[in-house]
C-alpha cells in the first residue's frame, strides 16, 4: 500500500478575536484537528505553541483585533500560524531571565519548534513556527509496525481464498491471538488515517449483528 498520499492535510484556517476566553478553544480545536491528521504525538507541544502565539497578539497587539490561526504542512514539519493586521509589533528571541511573561512565552515556542519567526503579509504579519513530525512524506502517517502489519493484510486480503485452521488444540488459539492482534492492529490503522476506532467498532458491532441474526 502506499503511504505518500494515503492522508490528505489541507491548510486550516481558524479566525478568532485575540481575547484571553478564545485561547482554550484554540487550544482544543487544534488538537481535534491533529487527531483527524493523525499526529496526536505533537499536540500537546501544539497546544503550547498555538496558546503562546494568540496570546502575544493579546499582549502585543491587543484585546479584540481579530486574528487568524493556520494550520498546515511544511513537508513533514507541521507549521503554526498566528495572522494579526499590525506590523509594527514583531515578536523577536529575548533572553528568558528577567523578561516579562510575553517574552518566556516566545522563548517557549522556540524551545519546542524546529524553527520559528515572523512573515510580513499584505494585510499584516503572520507569527509561526514549525514542529518536527515522525512523517516520512507530507500526506502519509507516521511510521507505526501495528499500522504497517494491518496494510500488508488489507492489501493482500482480497487475494487470499480460503485458509485452513486445525480446530483441535492450540493451533486454534493461536490463530484466536492473531486475530486478536489483527483487530488491535486494525484499530490502529483507522486511527492513524484520522478516523474514529470507537465509530469504527460500533459500526463493526453492528454488521456482525446483522450478519449473525440471518
Amino acid at each position: 500500500m502506499n503511504h505518500d498520499n494515503c492522508l490528505p492535510r489541507s491548510e486550516l484556517q481558524v479566525p478568532f478575536a485575540a481575547e484571553p476566553r478564545e485561547v482554550p478553544a484554540l487550544r482544543r480545536i487544534i488538537r481535534q484537528h491533529l487527531a483527524h491528521w493523525g499526529l496526536l504525538g505533537v499536540a500537546e507541544a501544539a497546544q503550547l505553541c498555538v496558546s503562546e502565539l494568540a496570546t502575544n497578539v493579546i499582549r502585543h497587539v491587543g484585546v479584540g483585533v481579530r486574528a487568524t490561526l493556520v494550520v498546515s504542512m511544511e513537508g513533514t514539519n507541521l507549521r503554526l500560524e498566528v495572522r494579526d493586521p499590525s506590523m509594527d509589533q514583531l515578536p523577536t528571541s529575548v533572553r528568558t531571565e528577567g523578561q516579562e511573561e510575553g517574552g518566556r512565552g516566545l522563548a517557549l515556542v522556540d524551545a519546542m519548534s524546529e524553527k520559528w519567526g515572523v512573515s510580513l503579509r499584505a494585510d499584516g504579519k503572520a507569527t509561526w513556527c514549525e514542529l518536527a513530525t515522525t512523517l516520512t512524506s507530507p500526506h502519509g502517517h507516521v511510521p507505526d509496525h501495528r499500522v504497517s502489519r494491518a496494510d500488508k493484510l488489507l492489501t493482500s486480503y482480497g487475494q487470499q481464498v480460503c485458509c485452513s485452521i486445525d480446530l483441535s488444540g492450540s493451533p486454534l488459539v493461536r490463530a484466536a491471538e492473531d486475530a486478536v492482534r489483527l483487530i488491535a492492529d486494525l484499530l490502529h490503522w483507522v486511527e492513524a488515517h484520522g478516523l474514529d476506532p470507537e465509530e469504527i467498532l460500533e459500526r463493526v458491532q453492528s454488521c456482525f449483528d446483522r450478519a449473525s441474526a440471518r
